[in-house]
């Protein structure tokens, strides 16, 4: 077993054979720059602690949001129903029909709207009306009898201050919507407003962010989830609290337990602790949110390739690799997408084939050498490596924050590109915090799970809770 407490497991894999002493030296200090010891691991999870414990406390700057979300009921897998439930994400509107089996499992029929730009710039609570309109008249679907509306959980996939349950007032907007009038107020309302005027009879019992949908999704299925990560284009999680440690929360009630959503890419955003080098200030200096998400452009979707493309980048400068020589392509930012990496990485050929194609055919750049691939599989894989052991430290401090549950058996349900499509991801996350968490946990009691859909699946669970709650 190889060392992973010790630099040079992080750096000794990474030099090529036949390289030259000034390359491997090169690649000898970027690997070194992009390690993350068990030592390091250690650090970020007191720090992650910390910042928690203050989030929890009161809203501040420069710790985790640690946002109450008002979800209070755990599924037990037992619910059955039929509820509906909205996903409003940048591209697209989801319009869900779940129906809850009462046996832990479920049954979807949805119908996907692609967001027109108009819907983006002005009429999106109308448009919302309308698909769901469409949704309903497509699937004859109407309120129970005796009922005069449909309940709906609403997965609303924007920055919101939640004030209750089915309430929550717009932060701000981004990507790209720049819907007026909407900013600092509620989305439910507003939404239930277009309701209204299309005579639409559905109303909104719940809204939530994706990873508390994936946190009840998982739940209902395995009623011992704890936690709920999405590891995809961006990350973040939600997990069960108790409420006498959520100092912050004005309610009456502090009995029992709620769902705390993290917002965890936001965490260490100062980088105090977080390994960072100059190939994410890079990217960070360039991108529209400069110095926020930290932690999310170390180890998501969207950015890991611009990492990689900056390093790699910076070994051409040097002419250390391709002669020197670029490509349009690899010269535009955000052009090397992640899933160039997966491949890249998976690549266990004698001549690295599959590297030369990606290289060579997708990106555009002039014959390359042996060597040349080599360096950009050891760039990819140390970049990589950085983001699971980054992804695992994150999931071990939220699973320590409960040390009181980690005596039975722990579910997590994860979600996203990362976890389901980058290498050997999930091992990698069981063997990380196997170091942290103890190997008779993570080998005996702790499951991770593919929790799909749960933004939208999800949704319709924290309605049904909600529906269940309201009838007793």
């Amino acid at each position: 077993m190889a060392d992973t407490n010790d630099i040079k497991t992080f750096i000794e894999p990474y030099l090529v054979p036949d390289g030259s002493k000034e390359l491997n030296e090169n690649l000898r200090s970027m690997a070194a720059s992009f390690a993350v010891t068990d030592d390091k691991i250690r650090e970020i999870i007191v720090g992650l602690h910390e910042s928690m414990k203050t989030g929890l406390d009161h809203d501040d700057d420069n710790a985790l949001p640690m946002i109450p979300t008002f979800v209070r009921g755990r599924p037990t897998g037992k619910e059955k129903g039929t509820y509906l439930a909205l996903d409003l994400g940048g591209t697209n509107l989801r319009v869900c029909q779940v129906t809850l089996n009462g046996d832990t499992t479920y049954s979807l029929v949805q119908q996907k709207f692609t967001i027109t730009q108009e819907a983006k710039e002005s009429r999106l609570w109308d448009f919302i009306a309308e698909c769901v309109g469409v949704f309903l008249e497509e699937h004859g679907l109407r309120p129970a009898p005796g009922k005069r509306t449909i309940p709906c959980g609403y997965t609303f996939s924007f920055p919101i201050f939640q004030t209750s349950i089915s309430s929550g007032n717009l932060s701000m907007w981004n990507k790209s919507f720049t819907v007026p009038n909407s900013v600092g107020r509620d989305v439910v309302n507003l939404t239930q407003s277009a309701f209204q005027r299309h005579h639409i009879p559905v109303e909104v019992v719940a809204v939530l962010n994706d990873t508390v949908g994936t946190l009840m999704t998982s739940g209902y299925s395995h009623p011992d989830t704890q936690m709920g990560i999405i590891f995809g284009t961006g990350t973040n999680a939600a997990y069960w609290e108790n409420m006498e440690n959520i100092h912050k929360w004005k309610g009456e009630d502090r009995t029992g337990e709620m769902v705390v959503n993290l917002e965890w890419g936001a965490f260490d955003n100062a980088t105090r602790v977080l390994p960072y080098t100059m190939h994410d200030n890079k990217l960070n200096r360039k991108s529209p949110n400069h110095g926020l998400q930290v932690f999310e452009k170390m180890i998501s979707g969207l950015f890991l390739g611009e990492v990689a493309r900056n390093a790699i980048l910076s070994l051409v400068d040097q002419r250390l690799i391709f002669q020197g020589r670029s490509s349009e392509i690899l010269n535009k930012s955000y052009t090397f997408d992640t899933a160039y990496m997966s491949e890249i990485v998976a690549d266990d050929s004698d001549d690295l084939h599959v590297v030369k194609t990606v290289l060579e055919s997708t990106l555009d750049i002039p014959p390359t050498t042996l060597t040349d691939r080599q360096v950009v599989k050891s760039v990819c894989d140390m970049i990589g490596t950085r983001g699971v052991r980054l992804s695992a430290a994150a999931m071990s401090a939220v699973l320590l924050a409960r040390p009181e549950l980690m005596k039975s058996d722990v579910s997590v349900g994860i979600d996203g590109s990362m976890y389901q499509f980058y290498p050997n991801f999930e091992q990698d996350l069981y063997k990380v915090s196997r170091v942290f968490l103890g190997e008779d946990f993570v080998d005996n009691r702790l499951k991770l799970h593919l929790a799909k859909d749960g933004s939208g699946v999800g949704a319709a669970i924290v309605a049904m809770t909600v529906d269940r709650d309201r009838s007793h």
